[in-house]
């Protein structure tokens, strides 16, 4: 086996692999150089190279979504770790283990105008859950550094940061391993509902006619079958899901703005509940939000064990523990009610859903349209991600089929690594993976595609609306100069050359027959990775939304 010579190098090594932290990227540079050398000489890590820090940050996340556990992203000193923030800053939001391991200058070398240095030292405390600031020698006290910054990251489900200050020569090695390191156990508290909140609690929701229960971005299979089930049962209780939930039952509503939008003052009186209770995470819906925080509840529960936003201005208990675990315990303690409040939003979804089919099959050729030939064509069990602004919200006006996971990077619901994150989580789950990404996402991203390891049957479908189509769809945007430059970010890029120099196969659509033909060859093609790229009328596609939700009622 062939170690870095530097000994404080050989203890993060060491202490990454008893800790199971076995996947590893790392942005080619020179002062990690002995992180570097020690982690592509152990068969024990699966390790990558991804030359944009941006990018190889967001591929980490992606791999560290499907897998839970920590990835670990690794870099030079100086500029190079700034890069790794809107990740760092994805993962606290989504919950997501992700372990930062920065090389650094020596403590003496910073601010005195050396080369590439910069205050390295809790760069990121705003949003790290644990900043472990090595000495330059290898010791005990370091080891407890590194061992905690890893047990944070697993047991709180977030970001941490190690960084690490290395002293040239950095490219020596040796055979011999220096350090006998200390490794701690990870601990995590199980926690339980208190008897007294399971009486008070239940009591509540049995005399309670309305209940919403709202539930956001869940990874797939987080609740089981039987408590989905019983909360279908209840007369009184609502369940509203979202696209990236992956939670599905017939009863279940999960197209929300389609039902709301068209809501009058008296329909949103009727659906304001007594009783909120949410869990997963962030909610895409800004309508859903509006109602919550006009028409709020008496009551809202958030179940999670670890954080709860109040999101809605009325949290009133945050149970600590998982949504499995709280339904396990609670649900046998509450009984049905009489109540009108499911029936009533169920016969109005069923209204919904007939006006939705009356409309699509008239609607001309347009984002909306795009977004439902190209959802009810993908194969099934595949894994699809979804980037943000306008292209995960047309999403939740549709359904998917069940056998679909369903990810997009809601912590901060950013467009700067969805390509980057959809390619991580293609080679972390190894399952089969569509990308769904608007124009301006993807051109920001691009540099995703300079990449090594992505799988031969990854697809991007790419809606090319000429520019940051959700801007029209927000209101009180004027149509002027200052709009197409500064707002929508107007454009006549194509993804051609970009596919063609980083050997995708590439594909165009631009009406209802050639997008069918298109994703036939789409999905059929998986001997190498495929863009097919969607062109729709810039000027019509917020025109064509608007009408869809005044013809809902």
């Amino acid at each position: 086996m062939i170690y870095p010579k530097i000994p404080l190098a050989q203890s993060i090594i060491e202490i990454c692999n008893a800790k199971g932290v076995h996947d590893i990227v790392i942005s080619p540079g020179s002062r990690n150089a002995p992180l570097t050398i020690g982690f592509t000489n152990n068969p024990n890590f699966r390790c990558y190279s991804i030359a944009d820090e941006r990018c190889a940050a967001f591929f980490a996340l992606g791999i560290a979504q499907q897998i839970q556990k920590p990835v670990a992203v690794v870099c030079t000193s100086g500029s190079a770790l700034l890069n790794y923030y809107p990740a760092f800053a994805e993962a606290f939001y989504s919950q997501i283990p992700f372990v930062v391991i920065s090389a650094d200058r020596p403590h003496d070398k910073i601010d005195i105008g050396d080369g590439q240095t910069i205050r390295q030292e809790n760069v990121f405390v705003n949003h790290s859950l644990y900043n472990a600031n090595l000495l330059e020698e290898a010791s005990e006290e370091n080891d407890v550094f590194i061992n905690e910054a890893i047990n944070v990251a697993v047991a709180h489900k977030g970001p941490v940061h190690i960084n690490v200050p290395f002293e040239e020569p950095l490219y020596e090695t040796t055979t011999k391993l220096a350090v006998d390191v200390n490794v701690t156990n990870i601990f995590k508290v199980q926690r339980n509902v208190r008897v007294e909140d399971i009486i008070a609690f239940s009591t509540l929701w049995n005399h309670s006619q309305k209940i919403l229960i709202l539930v956001g971005e869940c990874a797939p299979n987080t609740i089981e079958k039987k408590w989905l089930d019983q909360l279908a049962a209840f007369p009184s209780v609502v369940v509203m899901t979202e696209t990236t939930s992956n939670l599905h039952h017939a009863s279940f509503i999960n197209n929300i703005d389609t039902l709301i939008t068209p809501f009058s003052a008296t329909e949103f009186s009727e659906l304001q509940p007594r009783i909120l209770i949410t869990f997963g995470g962030m909610i895409v819906s800004k309508r859903i939000k509006a109602f919550l925080r006009k028409y709020k509840p008496r009551h809202h529960w958030h179940i999670d064990e670890l954080r709860a936003y109040d999101t809605f201005g009325i949290l009133t208990k945050h149970f600590h523990v998982t949504p499995n675990h709280f339904f396990e315990q609670f649900l046998p303690f509450v009984k049905p009610i009489e109540s009108g409040y499911k029936s009533y939003f169920e016969s109005i979804m069923r209204l919904r859903k007939e006006k939705h089919s009356q409309y699509l099959s008239k609607v001309p050729f347009s984002d909306i349209k795009a977004f439902e030939i190209v959802l009810s064509a993908l194969p099934e069990n595949i894994q699809l991600q979804i980037s943000n602004s306008a292209a995960i919200r047309y999403a939740q006006l549709f359904d998917i089929d069940q056998s679909i996971e369903v990810f997009c990077n809601r912590g901060t619901s950013g467009i700067d690594g969805s390509t980057s994150t959809a390619i991580g989580a293609a080679v972390g789950s190894g399952k089969p993976t569509v990308l769904i990404t608007g124009d301006i996402s993807f051109l920001y991203d691009s540099n995703a595609l300079w990449n090594n390891y992505i799988p031969k049957n990854f697809k991007i479908i790419l809606v090319n609306n000429g520019g940051g189509g959700i801007f029209r769809i927000l209101p009180g945007h004027q149509e002027n100069e200052t709009f197409h430059t500064y707002f929508e970010t107007s454009h006549c890029l194509t993804a051609q050359h970009l596919a063609k120099m980083y050997r995708f196969d590439y594909a165009t659509a631009s009406d209802a027959q050639s997008l069918t033909k298109g994703l036939k060859q789409l999905f059929r093609q998986n001997e190498q990775p495929m863009i097919l790229e969607i062109f729709t009328p810039t000027r019509d596609n917020n025109k064509l939304l608007s009408q869809y939700f005044r013809e809902l009622v």
